[in-house]
């Protein structure tokens, strides 16, 4: 059986590797939920489009940069039950439990997905935005972006 890793290096060898560029988040009201995850992530808004849709990313980074960056596309209906994709996030400059405050304090919400409660084996927040969609914070700490 062929492993991600090796699948990974015979792609990129051959020149068939895709990048992810950006996510796509479909929402009611994308500039207040952009604003909300770019304070979040410390990104900034980098586009706006004639259709409502917000463009956020990392400050600086040039357009399809190293980083994918999120935009919110505007749709009338709430998301239609749990999302296939979430984001897992990671402190970079405080601990878990200081994170976690933070995000509390701009209005994420818990939220109770079956994963019980923390410990060793479970060591992450099930989190939501202000639309509901979830989350993930992680333990472990990284690496802030660079400038």
């Amino acid at each position: 059986m062929r492993t991600l890793a090796t699948v990974v290096a015979t792609a990129l060898a051959f020149g068939m590797a895709a990048r992810i560029t950006e996510l796509v988040l479909d929402c009611r009201d994308p500039a207040g939920l952009a604003a909300w995850w770019a304070e979040v992530l410390g990104y900034e808004v980098v586009g706006t489009e004639d259709d409502g849709s917000v463009e956020i990313g990392p400050p600086g980074q040039e357009p399809k940069g190293v980083v994918p960056t999120i935009v919110f596309g505007p749709v009338a209906d709430p998301t239609p039950g749990k999302l296939r994709l979430h984001l897992d996030l990671n402190a970079t400059d405080r601990s878990q439990a200081e994170e976690l405050q933070r995000l509390r304090d701009l209005g994420a919400t818990p939220v109770d997905v079956g994963q019980g409660p923390l410990s060793e084996a479970m060591s992450w927040h099930v989190l939501a935005d202000p639309e509901g969609n979830e989350f993930c914070l992680l333990r472990s700490t990284v690496e802030p972006l660079g400038p």
